[in-house]
């Protein structure tokens, strides 16, 4: 049995953040009713590229999921929700602070009438301080953070990052596990609670070497400078001679031993406290001497840490993730079928019955008559 079978979630959220939640909440068997904008719904579902229409990023975010249409500003439309909301188990919401509250269905009007709700609102900043009730979006956050600074190019200007960390690893995820955590306390003491997740403030996690430095020593972290960001030979990007990357991350001594050993470094620089920069260089060089397809020949078999950095076609060609079963769920979409969105929900806890389509807008309408 799926673990949450029989659960109801209503999906006021849109774009990524709540619906990627409410997506993994329903691979592990919950009913997600997302309640969208008449007409035009979720804003994903215009956004291109699309397949027959069908907006390629809304399917992926939102498979398995029904819809209703609702003008949230009707006071009858709220009516109409209400046995809903008198059955639901969790909402989540992603609008500004404040904005439900002015609906009539903000956490103190919901618990009014479902006094176990667990209530969850996503926002960039959280419902409180300065910054609450500013716009944002993932750079944003990221640049706000601290984060973005320590992300320079060999230009010394800030690279553009290829995930949107704040919207996945700030809000989408702590807003699943918060949920999950807050099912459980209501199963020991039968109450419900409002969760205030905050996109950016939760992206601090993930700078715990750099804060724990600070804060304990004083020491800031520089771009490019520490042992994570370019700061070590030991963990970093080196070109090849027909001009790819390798990644190399032997940052223990037993595979740092292994990686001096395969690339001939000389002994003079492998220990790379006495001049960090002068053993980066010399790696460099040697690495440059040889093509990626011998380096990878060289690195074989080998416990050395080392990768090439693939592009996106290369990644998805890997046999791992085939073995896996990482893209074994299909999508249907546009009059054929495509892998899904691979599922953070351990194959243990999945519902296999959970659908393999995204919702057309306001089909689940009879679930409000």
């Amino acid at each position: 049995m799926a673990p949450l079978k029989d659960l109801l979630i209503l999906d006021f959220s849109t774009l990524l953040p709540g619906p990627m939640a409410t997506l993994m909440l329903a691979e592990a068997g919950a009913e997600v009713i997302k309640v969208e904008r008449p007409g035009t719904g979720d804003d994903m579902r215009g956004y291109e590229p699309s397949v027959q229409g069908e907006g390629i990023n809304f399917a992926m975010l939102n498979r398995g999921k029904q819809s209703i249409e609702l003008n949230l500003k009707d006071p009858a439309a709220r009516d109409r929700l209400r046995p809903l909301l008198e059955r639901a188990d969790v909402v989540i919401e992603q609008f500004r602070p404040g904005v439900m509250t002015r609906l009539g269905l903000g956490y103190e009007d919901v618990r009014a009438l479902n006094p176990d709700i667990i209530y969850c609102s996503i926002s960039g900043w959280g419902a409180s301080g300065p910054k609450a009730s500013e716009a944002g979006h993932d750079l944003n956050y990221m640049a706000e953070t601290g984060i973005l600074g320590l992300t320079l190019g060999s230009d010394g200007a800030p690279v553009l990052p290829p995930i949107l960390a704040a919207d996945i690893a700030g809000g989408a995820y702590p807003a699943m596990v918060n949920i999950l955590l807050a099912l459980r306390q209501r199963d020991k003491t039968g109450e419900g609670c409002w969760i205030d997740v905050a996109m950016g403030e939760n992206l601090f996690p993930f700078l715990y070497w750099a804060l724990g430095n600070a804060n304990a020593l004083g020491r800031w972290p520089r771009a490019g400078g520490e042992t994570v960001t370019g700061g070590t030979p030991r963990y970093n990007i080196y070109r090849t001679r027909d001009d790819r990357f390798i990644a190399a991350a032997p940052l223990e001594d037993k595979f740092w031993a292994n990686f001096t050993r395969v690339v001939g470094l000389p002994a003079e620089l492998c220990d790379d406290d006495k001049d960090p920069a002068a053993t980066t260089e010399a790696v460099a060089r040697l690495i440059a001497e040889k093509t990626a397809d011998e380096w990878l020949a060289a690195f074989e078999g080998v416990d050395i840490c080392c990768s090439l950095v693939r592009s996106l076609e290369e990644a998805l060609a890997d046999p791992h993730w085939n073995a896996r079963g990482v893209f074994g769920r299909g999508l249907r979409m546009g009059g054929r079928t495509v892998p899904a969105l691979p599922s953070v929900i351990a194959p243990c806890l999945r519902d296999d019955r959970a659908g393999d389509l995204a919702p057309g807008l306001g089909t689940s309408n009879d679930t409000l008559s």
